[in-house]
């Protein structure tokens, strides 16, 4: 099966974005996960950031270190999927929330620190767009004529997870 998670991409330049900056603990009683879309990232404190503009039209996140600590809800993959945001890169995440996305079916991708930071020095602040070839593992990162490829590896596991839409499809097909 070939899994495409391509778009254009939100570059949100800070370490430690937590799951309360993604989805604000105060929307945690909605009843859908649609409920949750309008309120996406709308308390990260980022200079200069208005979240209502900055998602529209991306799919794809490239940040820093440690994205999703704070508390383990399933909320902030949801509020992103909602978004069309399935594809999170960053140096690392947070362990619970990393496994999180792969259960919703969603790519979360570490890349080494070093590569992090020459993605946002080459590309941050421009009109980048990501095709990821999944089978193959890679990513096609073009901007101003610009252009690179970057592979990337996710666990068998995890790959399974996301080929099939999450843990509840995963666990259908397997039991």
């Amino acid at each position: 099966m070939e899994k495409k998670f391509s778009g254009g991409v939100l570059f949100l330049d800070r370490s430690d974005i937590n799951t309360d900056e993604i989805i604000p603990a105060k929307y945690l009683t909605e009843n859908s996960k649609e409920a949750l879309g309008p309120h996406l990232l709308e308390d990260l404190k980022l200079e200069g950031f208005q979240a209502e503009h900055a998602i529209k039209g991306k799919k794809i996140i490239i940040t820093r270190e440690n994205f999703g600590c704070g508390s383990s809800r399933e909320h902030a993959p949801w509020a992103l999927e909602v978004n069309e945001i399935r594809l999170v890169i960053a140096a690392n995440f947070a362990r619970i929330f990393k496994q999180n996305m792969f259960n919703c079916g969603l790519l979360a991708v570490e890349l080494p620190e070093s590569e992090i930071e020459r993605l946002f020095s080459e590309f941050y602040g421009k009109g980048v767009f990501i095709e990821t070839d999944f089978n193959h593992s890679v990513f096609k990162i073009t901007a101003d004529g610009k252009q690179r490829e970057i592979a990337f590896t996710i666990s068998d596991f995890d790959r399974a997870l996301v080929e099939t839409g999450g843990w509840v499809e995963y666990a259908d097909k397997k039991y």
